[in-house]
């Protein structure tokens, strides 16, 4: 096929090499997902054996769809509204939904980077502040809520969060927790103050440091004790686990989520490319790299949470041996971690009603190492634990939050790119007004709507939006864009679309893949989640001192009117989709319609055009 046609278009800006695009969508697609949710799925769902369904996914559902988004951003030089448009209008809708994803999903995902900046700031502190409870009012003891819980949880639910017990309790804005917000938007909003150009310096740094922290990171757990422990117990395969089809549905949305696909950002990037570029090629590097990413935080995180575990389990039976030592009145050094199991046989066999009055703790390292947990549990609470217990701990808790904020700044650079390039491509802004301007009125209505994250109930929200938001809308999004590309535009006219930017046609995998590989998992995937998350009412786990169980977690239902909320927030992204097919599909009808009327030999004006035309030639 020819080139496309740039007449009366204005220039595209694009890369200045190809070593920037490459790192902006690796950046894009490596987030904090990578480092809290691919090591627990790993952990809960048999260390090693959860690998298989994850490559399955990442093989026939993940590398396609990357590839198609790349290639068909690169073909038409457009963002994903300007793509779909340019293929039917009746696709159109499929961009706005993708703009819309990319904004609710930027909004909370930018409140994240702010609880980020919170620990960061505080990590500068010697003692780190959730190493230890503080002092009550009367300054007479403990704080009593720290004390049932651990320091790393009050410092997160209490002092970071202030969170409130129940969602449909609001609560107050919390003013430092504003001030990081603002602050995580300012950084954002300075790194896309000229578009691409800034961004492409930035991802020089986002993209390539949270690698540099990783390794450091796993070069100082191999050195600790217990790391091998950790990274055992992470990588020791349970094939049995691989009968549970929640296990290969968790896999196939992980690799899905994890990639970025469907967001529109990834179609916006490649859309500043050269069109002879081998797009291929870009789609195994960033897809492979992705995955990659994963495995390596795995064996990093697990390296020190071993280390954890093995610092809680000693500390256990320190605490036993104490008890032995002080009721039996031996000398100290008697009883040794060495030597515990030996001792506490023998004792038990010689003098078991009073071992038993003892109330010894039940010491385990396999249930310490059960001590799983995704997500903000993990970042803030338990590998926050593992780094006070790490000798030089405010150095390697700055590190892990400069790299956390670095993964989530580099995937908010795609959020804002997927919001702002399909405003430029559809002119809803006159020219006249600078990009700057566009970009900070963008950043400051994100900003006012995450301000409802910054009330006492805003974690509950944080997590509605994330299970939500970016879960069933995606599936849908990439459902159709598949169908658009390889249907509407057409498989013969797509292979021929990239044979003129790579040189060579897609081989027979990509287009089984694209063709019904792709689009049956895809479904198969969205039918089984929509069906799993039917059969249940949505919970939320509560943070509630006054709870019988405290400090574990309540599990509450949501409300209905939240849950009014979550079907809309669901819906409302992909009812662009509908609208726009048949908004499009009744304007081209009446075209058609008005078209025949036009040429109805029962018409005046088509004889009177007709008596005109006979006219002319006549003269």
């Amino acid at each position: 096929m020819g080139k496309t046609k740039d007449s009366g278009e204005e220039e595209r800006p694009q890369w200045d090499n190809k070593v920037q695009y490459l790192l902006t969508c690796i950046g894009f697609a490596v987030g904090l997902g990578n480092v809290w949710r691919f090591p627990y799925l790993c952990q809960i769902y048999g260390g090693g054996a959860f690998l298989i369904p994850y490559l399955i996914a990442l093989v026939f559902v993940g590398l396609p769809l990357l590839y198609l988004e790349l290639a068909i951003g690169q073909r038409l030089r457009k963002g994903s509204i300007g793509v779909w448009n340019s293929i039917s209008p009746m696709l159109g809708g499929l961009g706005v939904a993708s703009m819309v994803v990319s904004f609710l999903v930027g909004i909370f995902y930018n409140t994240i980077l702010a609880w980020v900046l919170w620990y960061f700031f505080h990590s500068f502190q010697n003692p780190l502040p959730w190493s230890q409870c503080p002092l009550n009012e009367n300054l007479t003891g403990y704080n009593v809520e720290c004390e049932k819980s651990t320091p790393s949880n009050y410092f997160w639910y209490r002092v970071t969060l202030n969170v409130t017990p129940d969602i449909e309790m609001s609560g107050s804005l919390q003013w430092w927790m504003v001030i990081c917000l603002a602050s995580a938007w300012c950084i954002v909003y300075i790194c896309f103050i000229k578009g691409i150009q800034s961004i492409g310096k930035a991802v020089y740094v986002t993209a390539t440091f949270p690698y540099l922290v990783l390794t450091i990171f796993l070069i100082r757990a191999l050195t600790l004790p217990g790391a091998s422990d950790g990274l055992t117990y992470l990588f020791t395969p349970d094939w049995e686990v691989l009968k549970n089809p929640q296990v290969w549905l968790d896999a196939a949305t992980q690799i899905f989520f994890s990639l970025s696909i469907a967001f529109g950002g990834l179609i916006a990037f490649s859309s500043y490319n050269g069109e002879k570029n081998n797009c291929e090629r870009d789609a195994l590097v960033v897809g492979i790299i992705n995955s990659a990413t994963s495995l390596y935080a795995s064996i990093s995180i697990f390296a020190i949470l071993g280390f954890k575990a093995t610092t809680g389990f000693n500390k256990c039976l320190q605490e036993n041996i104490l008890d032995l030592t002080n009721h039996f009145e031996f000398s100290d050094q008697n009883i040794t971690l060495e030597n515990y199991d030996h001792w506490f046989e023998y004792l038990n066999q010689t003098s078991p009603d009073q071992v038993a009055s003892l109330q010894l703790r039940h010491c385990d390292l396999q249930t310490f190492l059960d001590e799983s947990a995704s997500g903000t549990g993990l970042a803030f609470i338990v590998f926050a634990e593992a780094v006070v217990e790490m000798p030089g701990s405010q150095i390697w808790a700055l590190l892990f939050f400069v790299m956390l904020f670095s993964l989530g700044l580099s995937s908010m650079f795609g959020n804002i790119e997927g919001v702002l390039t399909p405003i430029h491509d559809l002119n809803l802004v006159p020219k006249w007004i600078p990009n700057e301007l566009v970009t900070a009125i963008t950043c400051l209505v994100a900003f006012l709507t995450a301000l409802i994250f910054t009330l006492a109930s805003g974690n509950y929200w944080v997590e509605v939006f994330n299970t939500y938001v970016g879960s069933v809308p995606l599936l849908i999004i990439a459902f159709f864009e598949l169908i658009g590309v390889i249907y509407v535009r057409g498989m013969k006219t797509f292979s021929e679309d990239i044979e003129f930017m790579t040189g060579k046609k897609p081989n027979i995998f990509w287009k089984a893949c694209w063709m019904v590989i792709s689009p049956l998992m895809l479904l198969g995937v969205l039918i089984a989640y929509v069906v799993t998350q039917a059969q249940k009412h949505p919970t939320y786990f509560a943070w509630n001192p006054e709870y019988e169980l405290f400090p574990a977690t309540e599990v509450k239902p949501y409300p209905d009117w939240v849950f009014a909320i979550i079907i809309l927030l669901t819906v409302l992204p992909v009812i662009s989709i509908p609208v726009v097919f048949v908004y499009k599909l009744i304007v081209h009808l009446k075209k058609r319609s008005s078209t025949r009327a036009q040429l109805s030999p029962y018409s005046n004006d088509g004889f009177e055009v007709e008596t005109q035309e006979q006219g002319k030639q006549r003269a």
